[in-house]
């Protein structure tokens, strides 16, 4: 069957006997480690006899810092956590929506999306704070949650009638609609900007977020979809392979306007994903499933009929 095959196993990269770790996964790493060190750095004073300088200090989004050019904050308060139950919930949600929007769009563009709706959210909870201080405060801004939701809009949008169960207060399963799931997402997001101070919740930051999301997905993403990401570290075998899937020399994209002959059926089910099917997963893995072209997306579906009668 196609999932037995490596490559669609979650993390496959190509080289044998290795597995490679998802980015969903490694951001989920680096959140808990970042955590840990906030909760370490603090413990140095202990021994030494001096507070070393909290992580937050420079790594949180401030927004008088950022009036001074502190730009850097608006990356790093993503990784930063104010409690073990906020790195938990913002981790699972990570997770759970992060694989399929990875699957979806690549590694690149899911890094994108993830850290750009982040970024925008942070500007959107500074610019508020900026606008309306005595109302929204001028505290630090940390936690993954703008990106998270960003990743939860972008999910919405581009499954809007997948059902989704919910537990309500962590108890209660309740299922719904994507899209309805959006709906209350951003509802309650309004709703916790007109509290006083937010109740401690960057409320603003998760509105830009999911803003920043569906901007991505529905038009952004079009924009660049042909763009070459560098490729430092990649072997020379891998930039020909990569190069040859998504078709970025003239030659051939030349040939793939071309009219495309029809698909071989009378080759067996090894020889015809071997053939055919093979470099498609690859593309998929690399670039995600919306790159496809609607001859591949028409190979997989014959692939899926070989298996079937099998």
């Amino acid at each position: 069957m196609l999932e037995d095959r490596d490559y669609m196993r979650a993390g496959y990269d190509g080289s044998p006997g290795f597995r490679r770790l998802s980015v969903s996964l490694w951001l989920v790493i680096v959140n808990a480690v970042v955590y840990a060190a906030q909760l370490i750095v603090p413990l140095a004073g202990a021994t030494t006899g001096h507070v070393p300088p909290r992580l937050e200090s420079y790594l949180a989004l401030h927004p008088a810092d950022l009036l001074h050019g502190a730009l850097w904050q608006l990356l790093t308060f993503q990784v930063l956590h104010g409690g073990s139950f906020h790195l938990l919930i913002n981790c699972a949600m990570l997770y759970i929506f992060g694989r399929p929007m990875e699957v979806a769009l690549g590694r690149n563009r899911f890094l994108l999306l993830y850290f750009g709706s982040g970024a925008f959210g942070g500007l959107v909870q500074a610019v508020c704070s900026w606008t309306f201080p005595l109302h929204f405060g001028m505290g630090e801004v940390l936690g993954a949650s703008a990106g998270v939701f960003g990743l939860i809009a972008a999910f919405a949008v581009l499954n809007s009638e997948m059902p989704i169960t919910m537990l309500l207060a962590f108890i209660i399963p309740v299922s719904l609609k994507a899209k309805y799931l959006l709906v209350v997402e951003a509802a309650l997001a309004l709703l916790g900007m007109l509290t006083p101070l937010n109740g401690g919740i960057a409320h603003a930051a998760h509105l830009g977020g999911m803003m920043a999301g569906i901007f991505y997905v529905r038009w952004a993403m079009h924009w660049h979809w042909h763009w070459r990401w560098p490729s430092f570290g990649r072997s020379a075998q891998q930039g020909q392979a990569a190069r040859e899937l998504v078709g970025v020399n003239a030659r051939k994209s030349a040939l793939r306007r071309r009219p495309q002959p029809d698909l071989d059926e009378t080759l067996s089910p090894e020889e015809f994903l071997a053939k055919e099917v093979d470099p498609i997963l690859d593309k998929i893995s690399a670039h995600g499933i919306q790159s496809l072209t609607e001859r591949e997306k028409r190979i997989l579906e014959a692939a899926r009929r070989k298996m079937q009668k099998r």
